[in-house]
């Protein structure tokens, strides 16, 4: 069959990264099974079982050579993916056959290998987020003290700069990246727990031994480079920890979809745009478009990995005692696609950072249109110290306000509120003394300093801290 005539992933054709889809590959997986199946008997070993050097080493030297074809073969037969393994492995391993997975259940091999690729795939998400913050405190930094219009309510308000906009997205990330390093930092393998949580095929084969089954998971855990292993167990771990991972990869999309969405209105007012190639289309029907189709399409991402936490979250609460396997097919698609997904919005954050593309006269523009309504205040003030009356001259700029406003938006005039005050004797201003007071930079209050201020204080120490993460590598990413 072609890969025409089946379905094929977008998240592996288009959107995850190299080193997320290998984390998740058949490879990755049943490689680990056979370092756990290696930990396991080498800890056995180490504890008094009879279990030789010479099998141990039989065991390592087929460790990444994995004979897929008898494995295939032989789940035919047993329909049982985790004895199909054990069989292949004990064909390359005839003297070490017979005390592969001695003493386990499946899930010593599925569990704690899903705990060791959520891991990995964590650490690849904080890569990425600290990629993305690099980036965009340069783009922070570069824009400081440019000055834009602000908005509350998509409504023009006080201004501030584009790059203090910028550290808004940079927070939000931030706060997901300590998420993250909470939810990775307790991360505990399941161990060698036995059937229904209790150790008790372990505490029969070391002869009724209670420290040495103890030691056996510690032993484990050490040699997968873990602290250790959770405490108690039903024969899986909870499945709660898979709900806090996934929530973690939630909180990422959630701050990429706000990103996105500023990104796309933003390009709509055409202040900033995302990348666009110099011969990409934008619309088949009209040619002039150019569509933020790199931001729409990290939105959809984001809302399929925000409403995939539901799955982890049906899936622990519906466990039934100390195991159902109603679970094993969601988690296979959930927290695969969970990371492949999240993997692919942080790619696209990047892309798009790299190649904004940022209009200071459109900006400059749309902030001189509305900083007249802006610089009342002043104006008031400044009349006020002038001799004249508060009260009267507010009133007179309300109404001028709302006279500006409707010639805005019924006759299409530019902004005259000031040629209106001018023109009223009470506030004794002429129109250049009003338009003298028009700088923008004048009502930004502390944006720049703030910017500078979060950039220095939060970001690059972040920055210096993970700078292991930054080793710059290209990145072709399908847009």
């Amino acid at each position: 069959m072609s890969g025409y005539e089946k379905y094929i992933s977008p998240l592996s054709e288009r959107y995850a990264g190299k080193d997320m889809q290998y984390l998740f590959s058949q490879e990755h997986k049943f490689r680990t099974w056979r370092r756990l199946w290696v930990a396991l008997a080498e800890s056995e070993r180490e504890l008094g079982l009879n279990i030789s050097e010479e099998q141990i080493e039989e065991l390592k030297a087929h460790q990444d050579d994995i004979n897929y074809s008898d494995a295939e073969l032989r789940e035919r037969e047993v329909r049982h993916d985790v004895m199909s393994h054990i069989y292949a492995y004990g064909l390359q391993c005839p003297k070490a056959a017979p005390i592969i997975h001695l003493g386990a259940t499946s899930c010593y091999v599925g569990d704690n290998t899903d705990i060791i690729i959520m891991r990995d795939g964590l650490e690849l998400i904080k890569k990425g987020i600290v990629g993305t913050l690099s980036l965009l405190s340069e783009f922070a930094e570069r824009y400081m003290a440019q000055p834009a219009l602000a908005f509350t309510h998509f409504q023009p308000a006080q201004p501030t700069t584009v790059g203090k906009r910028a550290t808004l997205w940079m927070q939000d990330l931030v706060m997901d990246l300590e998420d993250i390093e909470h939810v990775s930092s307790g991360l505990r393998l399941l161990g060698c727990k036995g059937t229904t949580g209790t150790q008790a095929s372990f505490l029969e084969l070391f002869s009724g031994d209670h420290e040495k089954c103890v030691k056996l998971d510690q032993l484990i855990a050490e040699k997968m480079g873990f602290e250790g292993c959770v405490a108690v167990s039903g024969q899986t771990y909870s499945r709660k920890t898979d709900t806090r991972v996934l929530s973690a990869l939630a909180g990422v999309a959630q701050s990429a979809h706000k990103f996105s969405n500023d990104l796309r209105l933003l390009q709509h007012l055409k202040e900033i745009e995302e990348p666009f190639e110099r011969s990409q289309v934008g619309s088949s029907a009209m040619a002039y478009k150019r569509n933020p189709m790199r931001s729409e399409r990290m939105a959809g991402l984001c809302n399929f990995v925000m409403s995939n936490v539901q799955n982890a979250y049906m899936t622990g609460a519906t466990q039934w005692f100390e195991r159902t396997l109603d679970d094993s097919s969601n988690r296979r698609l959930s927290i695969a696609e969970g990371f492949l997904a999240a993997d692919g919005i942080l790619r696209l954050y990047r892309n798009i950072v790299d190649g904004l593309v940022v209009y200071p006269r459109v900006i400059e523009k749309h902030l001189e249109a509305e900083l007249p309504f802006m610089a009342t205040e002043n104006i008031l003030m400044d009349a006020v110290k002038a001799g004249g009356d508060r009260q009267k001259l507010h009133e007179r700029i309300r109404q001028y306000s709302m006279e500006a406003g409707r010639l805005i938006k019924e006759e299409g005039q530019p902004n005259r509120l000031l040629d209106l005050i001018a023109a009223d004797p009470d506030f004794d201003l002429d129109a250049d003394e009003l338009r003298s007071k028009l700088r923008p930079s004048d009502y930004v209050g502390r944006a720049p300093q703030q910017t500078a201020e979060y950039i220095e204080s939060e970001i690059r120490p972040l920055l210096q801290r993970y700078g292991h993460y930054l080793v710059k590598e290209a990145e072709d990413i399908e847009v």
